[in-house]
C-alpha cells in the first residue's frame, strides 16, 4: 500500500490545487521582469565602460622570437709537459734491465749540469737508484715506503746527494699490499709530490719492472713519460702492453700522461741485430724515438760501485756525453702525446 493511499482524498485535491496556483504566480512575476536587452548598453549592464568607446588595436605587434645562442663546449686540453711548471717524467718499462735506473740518475745529473733544478724519486724495491749514490737500502729507516703508505712528507726521505734523491727500502716490497687496501691508493704520489713540487723544475721516478700499482702511481703523478728500450726484439714488444697501460690511465686517472719519448739503450753498432731494432722503432714510433743512442760501455757498470753517476764518474767521456745529448732532446723536444 503506497504512501499517497494513506491521505484523505480530499486532503490530496487541496494540495494540488494549492501547488497549481503558487506556480502560476511565480510564472506572471517573472514576465513583468523581462527587459528588452537590445536598448541597454552592454557596458552598462556590468557596470563597465562601452566596449565601443575602447579603442581599436588595429594590429599586435609581433613577437619575434630570438634563438638563444647556446654556449660554446669547452673540452679540456691536457696542458703540453712544463706547461704547468715543474716537469715530472716516470721512467718506465715493464722489462727489466733495460737501462731505466741509470738513465734516470744520469738524465738527472745532466739537467743538474744545465742549471735545472732536479729531483729523483726511487720508486723501485730494489733500490738502485738509491744504492747509485752510495746509499744502503737495507739500513735506511725512513723511505717511499712511509711516504706512500704512513702518508710521512716527502722531504723526509730527500737525500742530498748528486742531485735530490727521495730514497726507497727494501720496506717497499711491501707497498703495493699495503696501498691495496686504501681509498685513492693510485694517487699516493701525486699528493706527496704537492709538498715539493714547487722547489724542482724536473722530478724524475724511477719505476720497477713491472706495471703495477707503483708504477701507476708513478703515471697518475707524471706529466710524461720516457721509455727507455733496450735494442733486442724482445724488448720492443713489452711496448705495446705500456701504451695499453698508459691509455687507461689517461682514461680514468691522469688525461694529460703521455710517451714523451723512447730512449734506445744497449745499442751495439756492430751488430745488424741492434741497427734492425732501432729501425724497427722508428718504423713504429716515428719521431717519438731520440736520436740520442745510448751505447754499450763498461762505464755505466762502473760508476755506482763508486757511487756516483757516470757524468761525475768519467765526465768527460762518451757515456756523459750521450746523456748530456739526451738531456737536451728531452728538454726541446716534442710534447708528450699519446701514440694510436
Amino acid at each position: 500500500m503506497g504512501f499517497v493511499r494513506l491521505l484523505p482524498r480530499s486532503s490530496s485535491r487541496a494540495r494540488d490545487a494549492a501547488a497549481e496556483a503558487e506556480l502560476e504566480a511565480e510564472l506572471e512575476a517573472a514576465v513583468d521582469l523581462e527587459v528588452d536587452m537590445s536598448e541597454i548598453d552592454a557596458g552598462d549592464a556590468i557596470g563597465m565602460p562601452a566596449l565601443d568607446n575602447l579603442p581599436v588595436v588595429e594590429e599586435l605587434p609581433a613577437v619575434v622570437s630570438t634563438p638563444v645562442a647556446s654556449a660554446p663546449v669547452v673540452i679540456p686540453q691536457a696542458p703540453a709537459p712544463g706547461a704547468t711548471g715543474t716537469r715530472v717524467i716516470a721512467l718506465a718499462n715493464q722489462k727489466g734491465g733495460v737501462a731505466k735506473t741509470t738513465t734516470t740518475l744520469n738524465l738527472g745529473v745532466a739537467f743538474k749540469e744545465m742549471g735545472y733544478r732536479v729531483l729523483l724519486v726511487d720508486l723501485d724495491p730494489q733500490g738502485n737508484l738509491t744504492m747509485s749514490q752510495g746509499l744502503n737500502p737495507d739500513t735506511i729507516e725512513t723511505s717511499m715506503f712511509d711516504v706512500l703508505v704512513r702518508k710521512i712528507p716527502i722531504s723526509d726521505v730527500i737525500e742530498k746527494r748528486e742531485v735530490d734523491l727521495a730514497v726507497a727500502s727494501i720496506d717497499l716490497a711491501g707497498a703495493e699490499l699495503a696501498l691495496a687496501a686504501l681509498i685513492g691508493r693510485e694517487r699516493s704520489l701525486e699528493k706527496a709530490l704537492f709538498e715539493v713540487r714547487d722547489r724542482y723544475d724536473f722530478i724524475l721516478i724511477d719505476t720497477p719492472p713491472s706495471l703495477g700499482l707503483l708504477t701507476i702511481n708513478a703515471f697518475v703523478a707524471a706529466t710524461g713519460v720516457i721509455v727507455p728500450v733496450q735494442c733486442e726484439y724482445l724488448a720492443l714488444r713489452g711496448l705495446v702492453q705500456l701504451e695499453n697501460t698508459l691509455a687507461m690511465v689517461r682514461e680514468n686517472l691522469n688525461p694529460r700522461v703521455g710517451v714523451e719519448g723512447i730512449v734506445p739503450t744497449m745499442y751495439d753498432a756492430r751488430t745488424l741485430h741492434a741497427r734492425e731494432a732501432v729501425e724497427i722503432l722508428e718504423e713504429n714510433f716515428g719521431d717519438l724515438v731520440y736520436k740520442t743512442r745510448i751505447r754499450k760501455t763498461v762505464r755505466y757498470a762502473e760508476a755506482p760501485v763508486k757511487g756516483s753517476s757516470v757524468l761525475g764518474y768519467d765526465p768527460t767521456g762518451t757515456a756523459a756525453e750521450a746523456y748530456r745529448d739526451l738531456a737536451k732532446e728531452v728538454l726541446h723536444g716534442a710534447e708528450a702525446r699519446e701514440h694510436a
